[in-house]
């Protein structure tokens, strides 16, 4: 029954897939309470109610369901749904979603622990749990441990592996890694450098909002070096 609620919420059915997921989350299904909780949250197929979300939520995280503990942790990251801000509460979470294969959380943790959010600063650390992310294909990670290999930090400096994350990162449609593979093509940095695919990929960031490449393209426009 639980796959025929994931295809009506999937196919846009809400109410079917509410009605499915509140039957299954009171028979003690982890995985229909998280996906109930989801729907309380953002208000798909019923009113909002944040309060219900969280119950919802901590009762499938007690059953160490993989996504409540990520959606949980968001919540304490932020501070919203009835929780208060709590860094190492998110953190503690987000750890035990990465273990279980939450690519996002495997991304949420290495962002924690690469700031030390909640936890001791750990790049080398942070470093493992980017690469587990990006072999899931998670375009962030791919990003952000494109920049650890380019900085040094948490693993040898790497130019042929920075270029590869920034390209994985770029290939997904991710507008920082866009912009971050142009600087690479820009200075030529683990690539030969060609200014040309530089401006190409900082105009494709910036059509996809990338505040940095917005700016450099309007500079380059009101300079009269580009006209589009």
């Amino acid at each position: 029954m639980i796959e025929k609620a994931h295809e009506a919420y999937n196919s846009g059915d809400f109410k079917t897939a509410f009605d499915m997921y509140t039957k299954l989350a009171e028979d003690g299904n982890a995985d229909a309470q998280t996906s109930l909780g989801f729907m309380y949250q953002n208000a798909q197929g019923c009113q909002k109610d944040e309060k219900k979300a969280l119950e919802l939520y901590e009762k499938a995280a007690e059953a160490k369901q993989p996504y409540a503990l990520f959606n949980l942790a968001i919540l304490y990251m932020n501070g919203i749904g009835g929780v208060e801000h709590d860094q190492f509460k998110a953190h503690d979470l987000h750890m035990e979603a990465a273990i279980r294969e939450v690519p996002p959380a495997m991304y949420e943790v290495a962002l924690m622990l690469e700031r030390g959010l909640g936890c001791i600063q750990n790049y080398s650390e942070a470093a493992f749990w980017y690469e587990e992310g990006a072999k899931r294909g998670h375009l962030e990670s791919f990003n952000n441990l494109g920049v650890l290999y380019k900085d040094g930090h948490g693993v040898q400096q790497d130019r042929a592996r920075c270029f590869l994350c920034f390209s994985k990162a770029a290939e997904g449609g991710l507008a920082q890694g866009l912009y971050n593979l142009g600087q690479l093509y820009d200075q030529g940095y683990g690539c030969e450098q060609d200014h040309e695919k530089a401006l190409d990929l900082c105009r494709q960031a910036a059509y996809k909002g990338h505040a940095k490449a917005k700016e450099i393209i309007k500079g380059l426009q009101d300079e009269g070096k580009i006209v589009f």
